[in-house]
């Protein structure tokens, strides 16, 4: 079993697997971040998820165009985003109820219309749509060992790594990132220099829902190639745990969801080499960290002072 640990193929799946399982929670946490720097706390990230992942799907494999199914997936996304929005933004309802039971309502309508639009097929006859192929970088991916693991991905993937710097850049470079960074810690003051917070949580939201749509739209049109109940699998939650772990900082919440990937790609990888471990033990490995990083991190260092509160203009 060391042996099959120490060859080059283990090695190569463990960091091209890394990539794959980070992407999707890698657009998801960024949406997340854009929208906690607001003030607004998103528990809706696993909804939009699955909503984006089910519409990219469904208009993927009605169209035949992928490309058309990851935009229809994000503006699914924005559409729940949008929900969110109007009852944190608008009527000042408490955002956790409210991402909880958008959460609920965007788990049951997906299925339901899956059932609906595809009751013809029957269980080992699901429909599928050929999902998007890996695009190697020229010259980058002959480098051995990390030019098939990191430079032979999908598009977006590569999409995903770019928004790291393109956030930061947003956020602590344009006076827009600092707007929306200020409304986070003082929302009055913000307003008091004539800036509209609703306007900027509403436009925070829509970011926040469009990159968590996407990040679904991975699930099912590079990833699976088919939409299955609950396929975000609680990825939404990693993603709002991981901005935490991050401490609200673009580059933190990369190497945190690199971390987290890197152990669900780990234990993978060990189960195929075959280790003599209780696999049930393997597979809560990187949940169980991730609980006691957030452990470690209880202090919230970095969380912007106003998330989660409301705000209401006097």
């Amino acid at each position: 079993m060391l042996d099959n640990i120490l060859q080059l193929g283990f090695l190569i799946n463990l960091l091209s697997g890394t990539i794959r399982i980070a992407s999707p929670i890698l657009f998801a946490a960024l949406g997340e971040l854009v929208v906690e720097r607001s003030g607004i706390l998103n528990l809706n990230v696993e909804g939009a998820m699955t909503m984006g992942a089910f519409v990219g799907f469904a208009v993927a494999r009605q169209t035949g165009s992928l490309w058309a199914g990851v935009l229809a997936g994000a503006l699914a996304g924005v559409a729940m985003s949008m929900l969110m929005a109007f009852m944190s933004s608008t009527l000042k309802i408490d955002q956790t109820v409210t991402g909880l039971a958008l959460n609920i309502f965007a788990s049951g309508l997906s299925f339901y219309l899956y059932r609906i639009i595809y009751k013809d097929f029957i269980s080992g006859n699901m429909p599928t749509v050929s999902p998007f192929i890996e695009v190697p970088i020229p010259l980058l991916s002959q480098i051995p060992i990390i030019g098939p693991a990191l430079f032979s991905q999908h598009v977006l993937s590569y999409i995903g790594l770019f928004m790291v710097p393109l956030i930061f850049i947003f956020l602590y470079r344009t006076k827009y990132g600092l707007a929306l960074r200020c409304m986070g810690e003082n929302p009055r003051t913000v307003d008091m220099k004539g800036v509209s917070v609703t306007k900027y949580q509403y436009m925070a939201l829509a970011f926040g829902g469009f990159m968590s749509g996407v990040g679904g739209c991975f699930l099912t049109l590079a990833s699976a190639g088919l939409f299955v109940n609950n396929i975000a699998a609680g990825r939404g939650w990693i993603a709002i745990a991981i901005v935490i772990f991050g401490s609200w900082r673009p580059f933190n919440i990369l190497w945190a969801t690199l971390f987290f990937a890197f152990l669900s790609s780990l234990q993978v990888q060990i189960q195929s080499a075959g280790f003599p471990f209780p696999y049930q033990l393997v597979l809560i490995l990187p949940y169980v960290v991730t609980i006691l990083a957030l452990i470690f991190s209880r202090r919230r260092y970095g969380a912007p002072l106003s998330l989660g509160i409301p705000y209401i203009r006097e």
